[in-house]
């Protein structure tokens, strides 16, 4: 059975993207990678994907007018709350798609009509299997969006017989997350030593615990604040959470950023020597 594992933040920037290359490099071979930060994708700056597919997704539903129906009325202007639409005229970027004006229209001159949402594609990289996605612009349905992309990942990594599936989430709390995690074996939360970072934390773990999620932390650049550090650790403790690992800060992150590399493609460096050991964490987690 595919072990599906979500890395996943209370922000963004706190190292999701990094971990994950790293994961990748580990599970070479074995493993399907999927980036659900759909709103803003960027392991692919890292993995150099080879597009093999292609396929269009039409999610997220607009408003369209019959001209010949309109008496233009503005019926459906009083009622928009988006400011969306008038009698003349319909923004398509603050259409929500919600469909009052077309209930309200008394022509029937107004109807909802499927958009394109995103292209997801089907890569193949030096890590293996690769599933990600491009949002049209001013789309709003990301959180049905990663749900297209952890399908489509899942399905490739059962027709090839991998072991895991392996997902880089969204950041914050909304609907992109709980798309993200929903249907993992973990969560891998990825929190760093400062303190929104410990209320990013309190609030994420707030949504796993409500879905009834596993999750495990793994506190970044753990040495920039050694109290904020161990204060993650105590709330950890007391609210029964388990810390897989520390991770220290290195120049050998930014670098590779820049450079669109894995920690694990330059010697060895603290900074691979942990995820190593998280990932043999993560591991025995998913055994039990």
């Amino acid at each position: 059975m595919v072990k599906q594992i979500t890395i996943i933040s209370g922000k963004g920037g706190t190292g999701k993207t990094t971990f994950v290359a790293g994961l990748a490099f580990l599970t070479r071979g074995k493993a399907v990678f999927a980036d659900a930060d759909v709103d803003a994708p960027d392991l692919h700056l890292i993995l150099h994907p080879l597009k093999k597919k292609e396929e269009d997704l039409y999610i997220s539903k607009k408003v369209v007018r019959d001209i010949d129906k309109c008496t233009q009325c503005n019926i459906c202007g009083e009622v928009c709350q988006f400011e969306a639409i008038d009698s003349t005229d319909i923004n398509f970027f603050k259409c929500e798609g919600c469909g009052l004006c077309v209930h309200q229209c008394p022509e029937n001159a107004l109807t909802l009509e499927l958009v394109l949402s995103a292209q997801l594609f089907e890569s193949d990289t030096r890590f293996g299997f690769f599933v990600h996605a491009e949002m049209t612009i001013g789309e709003g349905s990301s959180g049905r969006i990663v749900d297209q992309v952890k399908q489509k990942a899942k399905t490739i990594a059962v027709d090839n017989n991998l072991d895991y599936l392996i997902i880089d989430g969204s950041p914050g709390i909304g609907c992109p997350v709980i798309s993200s995690i929903t249907g993992s074996d973990l969560a891998c939360i990825i929190v760093e030593p400062t303190l929104s970072g410990i209320h990013d934390l309190e609030r994420i773990l707030c949504v796993t615990d409500h879905f009834k999620i596993k999750a495990a932390v793994c506190i970044n650049k753990c040495n920039l604040n050694l109290d904020n550090s161990n204060q993650i650790k105590k709330f950890c403790e007391e609210n029964n959470k388990h810390i897989i690992g520390k991770i220290p800060y290195d120049e050998i992150v930014p670098t590779s950023i820049i450079e669109g590399k894995s920690v694990f493609e330059y010697k060895e460096n603290p900074v691979s020597t942990k995820i190593k050991e998280i990932w043999d964490n993560i591991k025995k987690i998913l055994e039990t």
